[in-house]
């Protein structure tokens, strides 16, 4: 994952009024610092990123998706490897909608409980770009994230084609390719991949050989790249398939699930449906998840089954004591076996990390709640989650409490939609603003992105304001996250916990970067972000001026940021500074 960072001559009316509301960047710390080995490296890095203009020509402009698999095996060989070098890392190669990410976290964590010395490459990165590439569930440290950049870069240089008019794969699949590289050197176990976009087409897809794969929950995302229908784009993920390689998926809608099913037997991939979480906990404790929500079962379950498929390929004994098989109705996928989870497995699964998703951060008066959900049915899971987690927490004796909503989306998502499935939790304030940490970065590499530029991703901002204005007019009254005939008090209820009804309307604020949000939202009153002072003009608007009064005097602040992974990162690292070094 890589921020925005504000270029320095922006054309545009727009640029300017933001710059007068927020004050002058060059006030603001961190604009200046000193250039490290790594900070270097991650700048060269950054020069793989396209540049806006660029991308669009391409998206208008894509050639063929195989040609540009082809290329990736090209740029493997330059690098000084063979694809059969890859065999050696005992993949797992793991793919979905929503929910992959955690699922590979699951997986690496049980693994790990093994004993075993795990690699792990995942997409985006939060705040540090080494995050993407990980040894034993850790970072890599920035000495060796420098040493295998430009190892691998000073490879690709020397091995150019003068006949080539591209001499260095994009940033997506260096970093894929420098993955490898570290992997074999560091001589790992296994290696969980999650791929980055689709499957078929993935870089991370030169794959010939892993020893089981995954699919986690379908949606509709990256239309512009993997279909408009969930048939094409388990097309798309199916296209991680091996012959002769297991592969297990969760309970998918009929029709994806068919195509899945598919794409498997014409290639002799034996496809397996996941049993529900609580088929594997029948008979013994109930297992405990390291990631908050109800989503999360389902990510632990797939987890669950690839991990004991790898252990049982390597020949591990210790693997989960099979219960009574449930048969498979005709035509249908065969299920997945049903056994218990092994002491290992429990351990793997009650202490997996994964910032960013599900995560809670209790500071003083304020509760963060931060989630990258940013599809449909990954914002309705976190909603479900947030609503939960509000109904749990205890009410303060005296006081108000006050609910803010930070936003952001990006690419061709449908925001509108999100902010719709987001009205229901009755925010007090709905900050919007784009995903730059700060409006100087230049001392954070890692917080760069040259894809979009700083006008687009403002009149982003704008257009979700004017969404989310939109909603609350129309007061949508059914709510959808009720369920009829349930009591109120049942477990299955997501009622919020009792909120004051409203005397005002919920008022909404652009903020020109999330620093400038934060400022505004914790009053000084987050205990770990205090930044030295707030620009000039931060409070020049009347609901900014109003809602700080009732912020600061509010007993609990309860903050939801969701809508981009890339917001969630750039909060945690103003919010979490040891995530910076």
């Amino acid at each position: 994952m890589s921020h925005l960072k504000a270029p320095r001559h922006t054309p545009g009316a727009l640029r300017k009024a933001f710059l007068a509301m927020s004050g002058d960047p060059r006030n603001f710390p961190g604009a200046s610092g000193s250039h490290t080995c790594f900070q270097d490296a991650v700048r060269t890095l950054n020069t793989l990123q396209t540049n806006a203009n660029y991308l669009e020509m391409v998206k208008r402009k894509r050639g063929d998706p195989q040609t540009q698999l082809e290329a990736m095996k090209l740029y493997l060989v330059r690098s000084g490897l063979q694809v059969e070098d890859l065999d050696q890392l005992n993949i797992i190669h793991i793919t979905g909608t929503k929910g992959k990410g955690s699922t590979c976290a699951f997986t690496e964590r049980i693994l790990r409980s093994y004993g075993l010395k795990t690699g792990f490459f995942s997409s985006p990165h939060l705040v540090q770009v080494r995050e993407r590439i990980r040894i034993n569930g850790q970072p890599i440290s920035s000495e060796l994230f420098t040493k295998h950049f430009w190892r691998l870069y000073h490879r690709l240089e020397e091995t150019k084609d003068d006949s080539s008019c591209v001499s260095m794969p994009g940033y997506f699949r260096f970093l894929t390719l420098m993955a490898f590289h570290v992997f074999l050197q560091e001589k790992v176990d296994l290696a969980v991949l999650e791929v980055g976009i689709g499957g078929a087409y993935d870089c991370t897809n030169i794959i010939r050989k892993p020893v089981v794969c995954g699919i986690t929950s379908l949606g509709i995302d990256h239309t512009g790249l993997l279909g408009d229908t969930m048939e094409k784009i388990a097309w798309q993920k199916g296209g991680i398939f091996k012959s002769g390689v297991p592969a297990f998926t969760v309970l998918q809608p009929d029709e994806p699930l068919a195509v899945l099913r598919d794409r498997a037997q014409q290639i002799s991939c034996p496809l397996y449906l996941c049993p529900p979480l609580q088929a594997l906990e029948e008979g013994g404790p109930p297992l405990t998840l390291g990631l908050e929500g109800e989503h999360q079962r389902s990510n632990a379950a797939l987890a669950l089954q690839v991990a004991r498929c790898w252990l049982q390929q390597k020949g591990y004994q210790d693997a989960g004591e099979l219960k009574a098989s449930r048969p498979s109705l005709p035509g249908q996928l065969p299920l997945a076996p049903v056994f218990q989870p092994t002491p290992r497995m429990q351990q793997g699964l009650r202490h997996t990390e994964w910032p960013g998703r599900t995560q809670l951060l209790r500071r003083g008066p304020l509760t963060w709640y931060l989630d990258g959900a940013h599809t449909t049915s990954s914002m309705q899971a976190c909603v479900r989650w947030f609503r939960q987690a509000l109904h749990r927490c205890e009410r303060p004796d005296s006081g108000s409490e006050v609910r803010v909503l930070l936003f952001n989306s990006t690419g061709d998502r449908d925001s509108a939609a999100l902010l719709k499935l987001l009205q229901p939790c009755q925010f007090d304030y709905a900050i919007f603003c784009p995903n730059l940490a700060e409006m100087a970065s230049t001392d954070n590499a890692d917080q760069q992105n040259f894809t979009v530029t700083l006008d687009q991703v403002l009149l982003r901002c704008l257009a979700h304001q004017q969404h989310w204005s939109r909603l609350h007019e129309e007061q949508v009254s059914p709510d959808p996250w009720s369920t009829p005939g349930q009591e109120q008090d049942g477990p299955a209820s997501l009622l919020l916990a009792p909120h004051p009804p409203h005397t005002h309307s919920a008022s909404s604020l652009v903020f020109s970067c999330i620093s400038h949000a934060l400022q505004w939202i914790t009053q000084g009153r987050d205990p770990l972000f205090q930044p030295p002072s707030p620009p000039r003009g931060l409070l020049a608007h009347p609901v900014a001026d109003s809602g700080a009064m009732v912020l600061q005097e509010a007993a609990a602040i309860h903050v939801l940021v969701t809508g981009s992974l890339h917001l969630v990162g750039g909060v945690l690292k103003l919010l979490e500074p040891s995530l910076s070094q």
